[in-house]
């Protein structure tokens, strides 16, 4: 791994990629860049995991650099990434790593980490942890004797929380059917306690992990079985969550999906009428929806981009104090209650806001217009990274079509933050036409920029 951190940290094929050993200097360099932070006493570091087989090997490993710098590590079992971010507060740590792949597939894991105030690092501390591991691991020094740290197991996190987020939900949600895919990942040990505490009346599907089954076939990136099963058992509605639950996409009483946009749209609404959402403002990234965009125009709310990732539409909320901010795929920040993207959270507000306007998803999520959509994604040659923007042929061509679109559409073209892919966005009223656009850009794209073996 060339470079340790992506958008959201180190990831990649657990153990042969994301090794043991990659993880033990990455705990290491954490818990010395997290002492840094903090004035005197003993570091404490949070450690949550996921459900897949590596997990196991990779906490141990990270627990094993932490405690050889002689910061303690604190493991937390199997909780959602939301859960880690909470507790790290809670429990008076200096910072948390969450051992996760997210939505990925059961070979793949990540390390995700945090702050003392549950924010993702910001990039001058990324860059002391990647500069220790990639370049100077010898300036990391261990410890010994009585200075080496030690593990603490805690107890309760899972009930903790649940009772947290129990808390934030000011209505008894009893009379609610509502099926609840867990994504055989970490929502499997909370998602059940949890709303059937809130009133719910809770079916709970891929709820069985066995260490290389999360988010295959299921969760907020596969939901078609929601979506059948749902519509033929007369549910309210459903909601699918992702490996580390930090995500949330609902499905409707008729079986249709609502994404995150469609759920920011709801919620944005709702918190304009009740005077809560911060300078009638939410944040999104370049990845929403024309739907979203003209929903938000016809509220009176105002939309303000960030860079692609949770951690961005963070930076950017507290940046301005909004309360709202979110992407397409189901990650949702409540900065009220929360710094990070909370699945559990987000399906509960939205039961919520269900119960009390006696509304169904259906009719509420109808109120943002959809538009087509064309996706491509183009391999480009190394070489032609960044320097595809600088290619005429193919900036002239994104022009004329954004033009031609004008406020009925739009073109976005953008590079992968983590491998030579560009990946092409059109939108608007005419599928045909926009099909056509897509296809011809990707295709200047290729024959100026393509690897050629």
């Amino acid at each position: 791994m060339a470079k340790l951190f992506g958008t959201d940290g180190p990831r990649g094929i657990a153990v042969t990629d994301l090794t043991c050993e990659l993880a033990m200097q990455t705990g290491r360099a954490a818990a010395l860049v997290l002492a840094n932070k903090k004035e005197g006493g003993k570091t404490k570091i949070l450690i949550g995991k996921d459900t897949r087989l590596s997990s196991d090997a990779l906490e141990a490993a990270v627990c094993a650099g932490i405690c050889s710098v002689g910061a303690d590590a604190e493991l937390l079992g199997v909780v959602p990434t939301p859960a880690v971010t909470y507790l790290i507060g809670a429990h008076g740590a200096d910072g948390g790593i969450m051992i996760s792949g997210s939505h990925n597939s059961a070979e793949y894991n990540g390390l995700k980490l945090f702050t003392a105030k549950g924010h993702n690092l910001m990039e001058d501390a990324e860059e002391e942890i990647e500069r220790l591991v990639l370049k100077a691991p010898e300036e990391m020094k261990l410890k010994s004797h009585e200075e080496v740290g030690r593990i603490i197991h805690g107890e309760n996190a899972v009930g903790e929380y649940t009772e947290h987020i129990r808390s934030l939900i000011n209505t008894d949600l009893s009379g609610m059917r509502v099926v609840l895919d867990c994504a055989n990942g970490c929502a499997a040990y909370t998602a059940k306690k949890l709303f059937t505490s809130l009133g719910a009346e809770a079916e709970i599907i891929a709820d069985e992990p066995d260490g290389k089954n999360i988010n295959k076939e299921c969760g907020s990136t596969h939901v078609h079985r929601l979506m059948e099963f749902v519509a033929e058992n007369d549910f309210c509605c459903g909601l699918a969550f992702d490996g580390d639950a930090d995500r949330c996409i609902a499905v409707d009483e008729q079986g249709c999906m609502v994404d995150g946009d469609r759920l920011l749209a709801v919620f944005a609404g709702v918190m304009k009428e009740q005077g809560s959402l911060g300078d009638d403002t939410v944040v999104v990234t370049s990845k929403s929806t024309l739907g979203l965009r003209r929903y938000a125009a016809d509220k009176g709310i105002k939309l303000v981009s960030s860079g692609a990732g949770t951690r961005y539409v963070l930076e950017r909320m507290l940046e301005g104090g909004f309360k709202l901010g979110g992407e397409p795929d189901g990650h949702i920040i409540f900065l009220d209650d929360a710094v990070t993207g909370d699945g559990q959270l987000t399906g509960a507000r939205l039961l919520e806001i269900m119960k009390n306007s006696g509304l169904k998803l259906s009719s509420l999520a109808g109120d943002m217009p959809s538009y087509p959509q064309v996706k491509l994604n183009v391999k480009i040659h190394p070489h032609y990274k960044e320097l595809w923007k600088n290619e005429k042929d193919i900036t002239d061509l994104i022009e004329k079509y954004s033009a031609e679109l004008g406020e009925e559409g739009r073109v976005l073209v953008r590079e992968s933050g983590k491998e030579p892919i560009v990946r092409i966005l059109v939108e608007g009223g005419d599928f045909g036409r926009i099909n056509d656009m897509a296809v011809d850009i990707a295709q200047h794209i290729k024959d100026i920029c393509a690897f050629r073996g």
